[in-house]
């Protein structure tokens, strides 16, 4: 069994019993969260979310990237979100490249380098600094002044906030 056939197994016993308000595509709190696609970052969990509530965007990182303004603009614009939540986290997988090694290695397995940014770092909280200052300083996102920053532990759960 692969692990899709697992995961479409586990959504037929699931059911519909996920709680939340499924009626509108506009998240209800108008909050989006950016976050990494770490698998140990459980969001809905941490927030106690339902569906519905709110955006969760999800990348390697979980840095604010051109296509993360793509998703926010859309958020906001379209769908009425206000506020941007941005999660990094501890041991996180993109401190342990960097840039150049991995678009070498991507261009010696492809024969092309890849245009794009890998966003590899050394320290998170510069890393969620970075991220909060992309959202704020971009012309396209009408909601720029409620944008804050925070590190989870991925070993204890909690949240420390990047001022």
């Amino acid at each position: 069994m692969t692990a899709i056939d697992e995961l479409l197994r586990r959504n037929a016993e699931l059911g519909d019993v996920v709680p939340g308000d499924r009626s509108s595509p506009k998240p209800s709190m108008q909050v989006t969260i950016l976050t990494c696609m770490d698998s140990r970052i459980r969001v809905f969990e941490i927030f106690g979310l339902e569906q519905g509530e709110a955006h969760v965007l999800r990348n390697a990182g979980g840095v604010v990237t051109d296509d993360m303004i793509r998703s926010l603009a859309l958020s906001q614009r379209k769908l009425g979100t206000r506020e941007v939540l941005l999660v990094h986290h501890t041991d996180c997988g993109l401190q342990l490249v960097t840039e150049d090694e991995f678009k070498d290695e991507l261009e010696q397995a492809s024969g092309m380098r890849p245009p794009w940014s890998v966003e590899a770092f050394r320290e998170v909280k510069d890393s969620v600094r970075g991220s909060m200052n992309r959202v704020r300083h971009s012309p396209y996102l009408p909601h720029r002044d409620n944008v804050r920053g925070f590190v989870y532990d991925v070993h204890t759960g909690r949240l420390t906030e990047v001022v």
